[in-house]
């Protein structure tokens, strides 16, 4: 993977999602320059000035985004906003919880991202599912060259990821191009379920993935015997429980297998591995709604597959990058061992010769992302050609 700063992966892996996720190499580089001497004194010192810069590089882009509106410039400006809202929202993602703007700046992102979907006139709209009494918000990128209901892949975020992330990497064109519909959700514990309503994660994510199918079931344009699920990096835990539980998912890929979450925990508290955030204990402890780190430990005792995977019974992807520095190889091989049911299980490990060697592919996701796709537009009866 592109270190931009050589000495902290944390730092480069949100650089990287943003490289990889929509934003300019050029921007990019003004923003992480300034910064480059402070990196090195770890991932959680120099956290507020990463937020100033990448803020500041956002704010240019809304200034710029500004002055096309004022000619008329729809497009342009909406270009801009997507990309101004993605700087906000890595700004964000690398803040202690509790840090005074984090909130504001992630309303100011979910603000842009609406703004440029509009502008631009993207392939892209925001969804309401009702859940417990409040809502869980989605992005619909509906299939391209269709007609009627069409098959749909509900794409699960990962511990640290949101919707707009998600939409604005690969996923938010490769399915649409092969007549597959996506749903980017932000599920208990990840974007606006924790930081508007204030719904942890939860180790059976099937009482939500539930609820979304029943609502996939009654909108016209899905086809509800073609819902597949994906889950990116600790989606690689949700998204196999998901669908061993609710057996009217047709199929489900991993990209990042997490067979036992809780064992990584054991892991980082010896610090083996590398974090995917800064002041990783403390955003743990928020995503999952614990009142210390005891409780946190207490509830990551559940996350882990084992004895559920056999309840699996349609075709299952599990895929994972060599080189994961975040999650260990061996747990896609534990994820793959334990599908004795799946009548279609496939195990596709990224190595060099095809990139995407690092967690969930963020090195080279182009590569990675079209194989996965490839395979649940086959599964789902979307097209290749």
């Amino acid at each position: 993977m592109f270190q931009y700063f050589p000495t902290n992966y944390v730092w480069s892996l949100s650089t990287m999602i943003a490289l990889t996720h929509g934003g300019n190499l050029g921007e990019v580089d003004a923003m992480c320059a300034p910064i480059l001497e402070a990196s090195r004194a770890g991932d959680d010192i120099g956290t507020h000035a990463f937020f100033d810069t990448w803020k500041g590089g956002g704010d240019k882009l809304i200034a710029l985004a500004d002055d096309d509106l004022r000619k008329g410039h729809k497009l342009s400006a909406g270009e801009k906003l997507g990309r101004a809202g993605l700087y906000y929202c890595i700004a964000e993602r690398m803040q202690a919880h509790g840090f005074e703007a984090r909130l504001a700046t992630y309303q100011r992102s979910l603000e842009l991202f609406a703004q440029a979907r509009s502008l631009a006139r993207e392939n892209c709209e925001r969804v309401e599912i009702p859940f417990e009494g409040k809502h869980l918000a989605g992005l619909l990128v509906r299939a391209e060259n269709t007609s009627g209901p069409a098959p749909i892949v509900l794409v699960i975020n990962g511990l640290d990821s949101t919707k707009e992330m998600l939409q604005k990497s690969v996923m938010g064109t490769m399915f649409a191009r092969r007549g597959l519909s996506a749903l980017f959700i932000d599920q208990p514990g990840t974007g606006e379920a924790l930081r508007l309503h204030g719904m942890p994660a939860v180790h059976n994510t099937e009482v939500w993935a539930s609820k979304i199918v029943d609502w996939l079931e009654q909108q016209p344009f899905a086809d509800a015997r073609r819902i597949g699920a994906l889950g990116v990096s600790l989606g690689g835990y949700y998204c196999p429980r998901a669908v061993a539980f609710e057996s009217r998912f047709a199929c489900g890929a991993v990209w990042g297998a997490n067979h036992d979450w809780r064992e990584v925990q054991q892991a980082r508290l010896k610090r083996e591995g590398e974090n995917p955030v800064p002041h990783y204990w403390k955003h743990v402890q928020w995503v999952f709604g614990a009142s210390d780190m005891d409780d946190f430990l207490a509830k990551a005792e559940a996350m882990h597959l084992n004895g559920v995977l056999d309840r699996i019974r349609v075709p299952f992807l599990v895929t994972h990058g060599e080189s994961d520095r975040q999650i260990p190889l061996k747990y896609a091989h534990q994820t793959f061992a334990q599908l004795v049911n799946s009548p279609k299980k496939e195990l596709m490990i990224f190595d060099e010769s095809t990139g995407g060697v690092e967690h969930s592919s963020l090195d080279n996701p182009n590569n990675a992302g079209n194989q996965i796709a490839d395979w649940l537009a086959e599964q789902l009866g979307g097209t290749t050609a």
